[in-house]
This record gives structure tokens, C-alpha cells and sequence, in this order.
């Protein structure tokens, strides 16, 4: 499987684009250029030298004094005639006292039945420095025009593409618990009216199915609500009674809990389908020390199980506080319920985060499944096997990390807000 790499906004990966694109053909075409216009000025100064040369050919076919003017000009009469040659070389400049580098023609003409041998040369120094500045003039312009169609075409494409990005940032604030239909910018380019046009029909679509769904929970949550209270009220008269055997005590008593364990698991499903369709929207700043506390002083009144509480700093959240004291209250409770001889429990408040560790024999076979919905160590009759899932579902709405670790034979339950 490929590993996904870091993300990169669009308008910086076109521009990444653009650039080396822009890059390469620089270079390439600064490459050409310099080759097209070096050849062009040998040629040129090859075409000097010729003419140079039919110059003084002519020259002296209309008997004119010889002339020569070294190293430009050479004139020379030879016993035989030799090849044309055209070359570069190299001769000692006193005006300048270095060398410098010529172009050099070498042709043998009869003349007057006489052999000359014609050599005339042309200084090549200034035709590069002559490549040299077409090139630095070309890469100027280019790099200027470069520039200036980098930011222009950024700015285009930001133009272009703000529809799109307007878009985008509704869907990221849009909610299915808001009344209101999610409204897109309107955009003359074909692609993105057709895709404004598809999310509008894909969230009409997901809001419609999730009102139905939500709906549909609420109604048979409070269906069921009813039946077992009626029935749990119907048994309590039938136990408070006379009449009954040891038998039948003991199978109504069971069935009460189990009807007292069926109103809880629909309870907490239901809290835990609400949680998310994130339909707890009401923020508050909650003091998670103080409400710890209070859980704590709570459960104290009802269970003999000492539980100790170290705050060693303020701690606080942004959530709803509802779902603040069912955190606390599952996390406690899990605590009591697989506590391992009634040892002590023992809350800790630290900078950013709590702690609740309890007394275990052993550590949890499948520590990877124990916020899994459903899932317990034990077949006990006395968890529903969603306390953990709910309070792990409220941790990722509002983006805190719980762990789960086994140290010191114990079990800790840590809480670290962002």
C-alpha cells in the first residue's frame, strides 16, 4: 500500500508545477538560444572573412599594390597552391598584451599567373561578448516576464478557484442537527456549479436519512421505555406480594434485573446514538477537577470502596456539560464494578490530563477491544458493555485521547485533553 505523503494545498502544488515547468524550459531554451546565436555569429564572421577575401582577390586582379596588415590581413606569394582552410587560433595582441583568440581564413588564389596565398582573420572575442549579452538580456526578460506571469496567473487561479474553496469550507461547518439547507456559491465554471449541484442533493439526501434514523431511535426508545416500566412495576407488586415460593422469588428477581439491565442498555444506546450524530451541541467551560470531585463524594455515599482524589492542578474543558458528568461517571463507575479486592481507587487531576486506576488480579486479555461497544472480559451480569465505548466516543468529539495501561497490578483509565 502506498504511504500517503504530507498534504499540499492546490494553488501551491499548481504553482510547484508551473514553476519547474517554467524552469526547464528556461534552461532549455537558454541552451538553444546560446548555441542558435553562437552559430549565427561564427557564420556571420565567416561570411566577413570571405568577403575580406574577394576583396583582395580583386584587388589584385586590377593590379593594386599588394596589401597586408597582420595578423588581420596576410598576403603572401606561394610556390604551389595549397587547401582552403578555415579554423580558429590564437595570436599575441601587443595592444592588449594577452592573447585573444581570431577566426581564421586561408585560401590560395592565381593571380597574374602568380600564387598568393591569402590568410585574413577576424577577432571572435567580441562576438561572445556579444552571446553573452544577448543571453543575459534574454534571461532578464524572461525571468521579468516570468514573474510577472507567476503572479498573475497565482492571482487567476485564486479567482478561479474561490468558488470551490468558498464551498468547501461550508461543507466543513455543515451539520445535520442545523434546520437550515446547506447554501453553495454560485459559479459560472461548468464543474463546480455541477458539483455544488451534487452536494446539495447528497446532503438533502443525508439529512433526510439521518432525521428518519433519528426519528426512528427516539421513537423506539421511548417505545420501549414504557413496556419495561410497566412490566418492572408489574413484577415489584408481584415480589412485594404473598404467595410466592423460594422458587419463584429467585426467577422474578432475575428477570427484574435483567428487565433493569434492558432499560439501562437502551438508555445508554441511545446516548451513545446521540453522541454520534454529535446532537450535543451546547459548549460550556467545565471544571473536570470539580466535577470528579463531586462524582466522587457521590459514589462515595453508596459504596464502600475508598476512593482517593489528588488534584495536582486545575483542570478544565470546552464541552457540553452533560457529557462531561457521563465521562466521569463511567470512567468511576467501570472503576468500582472491576475493582479487585475493594482495594482502593485512586483519582488523579495533572496539567492536561486524569487518571482512574483501580486494583486488577491481571491485565485485560484484549486491551485493543476494550472501548469496542459490547465488549467484556467476563460474562457478569452487572455491565452492559458500553460504559467505556461512550466515554471513548465523547474523547474523539472533542478530540481528547484516552489510554487504557496495566502497571503495578493496576488498571488506569487516562484522560488527556488536547
Amino acid at each position: 500500500m502506498k504511504k500517503a505523503g504530507k498534504k499540499v494545498k492546490l494553488l501551491h502544488r499548481t504553482s510547484q508545477t508551473f514553476l519547474w515547468i517554467s524552469f526547464i524550459l528556461m534552461f532549455l531554451s537558454t541552451i538553444v538560444l546560446y548555441f542558435y546565436v553562437r552559430n549565427l555569429l561564427r557564420t556571420e564572421i565567416e561570411e566577413e572573412l570571405f568577403s575580406t577575401e574577394a576583396r583582395i582577390e580583386a584587388s589584385l586582379k586590377a593590379n593594386n599594390p599588394p596589401y597586408s596588415l597582420p595578423p588581420v590581413v596576410e598576403l603572401q606569394v606561394v610556390s604551389a597552391k595549397g587547401m582552403e582552410k578555415l579554423k580558429d587560433t590564437i595570436i599575441f595582441d601587443p595592444s592588449q598584451d594577452e592573447m585573444e583568440e581570431f577566426r581564421e581564413l586561408t585560401t590560395f588564389k592565381t593571380i597574374n599567373e602568380k600564387n598568393y596565398r591569402i590568410t585574413v582573420r577576424t577577432l571572435i572575442v567580441e562576438s561572445e561578448d556579444i552571446l553573452i549579452a544577448v543571453i543575459f538580456s534574454y534571461l532578464t526578460i524572461i525571468f521579468i516576464v516570468f514573474i510577472i506571469f507567476f503572479y498573475f496567473n497565482k492571482a487567476w487561479n485564486q479567482r478561479l478557484w474561490q468558488p470551490f474553496f468558498a464551498n468547501l469550507e461550508r461543507m466543513k461547518n455543515f451539520s445535520l442537527a442545523s434546520p437550515e439547507p446547506i447554501g453553495m456559491i454560485h459559479s459560472d465554471i461548468l464543474e463546480f456549479h455541477e458539483l455544488s449541484k451534487e452536494i446539495k442533493t447528497l446532503t438533502s439526501k443525508v439529512k433526510s436519512d439521518y432525521l428518519n434514523l433519528k426519528q426512528f431511535t427516539e421513537n423506539v426508545s421511548h417505545e420501549l421505555q414504557t413496556p419495561l416500566a410497566i412490566i418492572q412495576a408489574k413484577i415489584e407488586n408481584i415480589i412485594n406480594g404473598d404467595n410466592l415460593n423460594d422458587t419463584q422469588y429467585e426467577h422474578l428477581t432475575s428477570i427484574q434485573k435483567d428487565i433493569q439491565r434492558l432499560t439501562q442498555m437502551n438508555k445508554r444506546l441511545t446516548l451513545l446514538t446521540k453522541i454520534e450524530n454529535r446532537q450535543f451541541i451546547k459548549i460550556a467551560t467545565v471544571s473536570l477537577s470539580q466535577l470528579l470531585e463531586e462524582t466522587i463524594q457521590n459514589f462515595q455515599e453508596i459504596t464502600k470502596i475508598e476512593i482517593k482524589f489528588h488534584k495536582e492542578h486545575e483542570l478544565s474543558a470546552i464541552m457540553d456539560p452533560y457529557l462531561a458528568e457521563v465521562m466521569c461517571v463511567n470512567l468511576i463507575s467501570n472503576a468500582i464494578k472491576h475493582n479487585a479486592d475493594n482495594s482502593d481507587i485512586l483519582v488523579m487531576v495533572k496539567d492536561n490530563l486524569f487518571s482512574i486506576s483501580n486494583g486488577g488480579t491481571s491485565t485485560i486479555a484484549q486491551p485493543e477491544n476494550i472501548f469496542t461497544r459490547f465488549y467484556k472480559e467476563s460474562n457478569g451480569e452487572k455491565s452492559t458493555g458500553l460504559g467505556l465505548a461512550i466515554v471513548k466516543r465523547i474523547c474523539n468529539l472533542y478530540g481528547f485521547l484516552v489510554e487504557y495501561e496495566y502497571k503495578d497490578s493496576k488498571h488506569i483509565f487516562i484522560v488527556r485533553l488536547k
